[in-house]
């Protein structure tokens, strides 16, 4: 096995939590999309939040690939949870690598789960081309005025911080945006209502409008005008996170289909010993294998500071793909039982979806894939 002790250790104590905490409340969670503070708080003392944050920043200092074996245990036992983990890693990656010390010393109350964030870039002009975005910040003495407004933003509905992309230069292109670290409280910023998803339900969705939101001096994160190199630059890690996440899923459905067709019975024998059940089987295992060695060697090459754009976008897009074709089996095995609410495969291939789409979706991964064929060549 190629996982340290350490690592093993983690995995392990990420599986137990969301074997005996996560799982057993992921029904109710889909049901009732209700945002599930209390298990937050018990991953923030387990340290489950920010995961590469350095010691000496209050983070456990974990590696990429250890984070990649968090998501995928969490996103067994539900994936709106594995989602809370990916996000603030994401903003906690952003300020270890451009935050002042003043700006730093929110970490704390992030991992803690004090301080809810938002990853704020999304627009109705700006999905997968960000440099749609219209989102202004402008000059108001020392300070700045924001204005505009952002769409499909997780945890927008119950965030107090948002990390906000917006244009700084009209005329520069990807080159003229900025993050913003802006006060969700503040006078100026509505949010819209929470939205009504197919999959991840309990991972909260919304839109945040700014009219006029005046901000300090400090709220300018790194440099002016690099917001969409910074936001590019933790964009592999968050591609390796819905890998991972996307595995987890699968394997969630690996695991509920196999259970099932060794206990159903048709024609007096187990399902489990027809050829076409096993193949279904078989073609899961392998797949659902394959995708997670992506991710995992994926994560290695961030950790070993190698170019990871091609491997992110391919472990990423590949788990994406896996996670929807094979819980899709696995709701075959179960048969009509697997279309009915309240199995957990039914609920498996529905939040399965999303991870096609989000992280740039897959049709944007195989661009980048090809991008990178045409740049570097095709030998490995």
């Amino acid at each position: 096995m190629y996982l340290t002790e350490t690592q093993l250790q983690v995995r392990d104590m990420a599986r137990d939590f969301a074997d005996e905490v996560i799982r057993p409340a992921a029904e109710s969670l889909d049901r009732d999309e209700r945002f599930p503070g209390e298990i937050y708080d018990q991953m923030a003392r387990l340290g489950l939040f920010g995961i590469g944050v350095p010691e000496d920043m209050g983070g456990p200092g974990f590696d990429t690939l250890t984070y990649a074996v968090v998501m995928e245990e969490l996103s067994r036992g539900y994936a709106s949870v594995a989602d809370q983990c990916g996000l603030v890693e994401l903003i906690s990656s952003l300020l270890v690598r451009h935050g002042t010390a003043g700006q730093r010393a929110l970490l704390p109350d992030i991992l803690g789960m004090k301080t809810k964030v938002a990853y704020c870039i999304t627009e109705p002009e700006a999905g997968s081309d960000v440099s749609g975005i219209r989102t202004t910040a402008e000059r108001d003495g020392d300070g700045w005025r924001l204005n505009g407004g952002k769409i499909w933003i997780h945890n927008a509905p119950v965030a107090d911080l948002g990390f906000v992309l917006a244009r700084t230069d009209r005329e520069a292109g990807n080159r003229g945006m900025s993050i913003f670290i802006v006060d969700l409280h503040a006078k100026g910023v509505g949010r819209g209502p929470k939205e009504h998803k197919m999959g991840q339900r309990a991972s909260q969705v919304g839109a945040l409008s700014f009219d006029d939101v005046a901000l300090g001096a400090g709220a300018l994160l790194g440099d002016q005008n690099r917001g969409f190199h910074m936001m590019m630059s933790v964009l592999n890690k968050g591609r390796v996170g819905i890998g991972a996440l996307a595995v987890g899923i699968a394997q969630a459905g690996l695991e509920a289909a196999v259970e099932y067709a060794g206990t159903r019975k048709q024609f007096s024998k187990a399902i489990a010993e027809f050829q076409g059940v096993q193949w279904l089987l078989a073609d899961m295992a392998k797949d659902i294998q394959a995708s997670r060695l992506l991710v995992h060697s994926a994560a290695t090459q961030i950790d070993d500071g190698l170019d990871a754009t091609m491997a992110c976008s391919m472990a990423k897009c590949f788990a994406g793909d896996t996670a929807v074709a094979r819980t899709a089996d696995a709701v075959q095995v179960f048969g009509g039982s697997g279309y009915i609410r309240g199995f957990e495969v039914e609920r498996l291939y529905r939040d399965a979806k999303i991870t096609q789409i989000y992280e740039g979706t897959n049709q944007i991964q195989r661009l980048i894939i090809a991008r990178e064929l045409m740049k570097k060549g095709a030998r490995a």
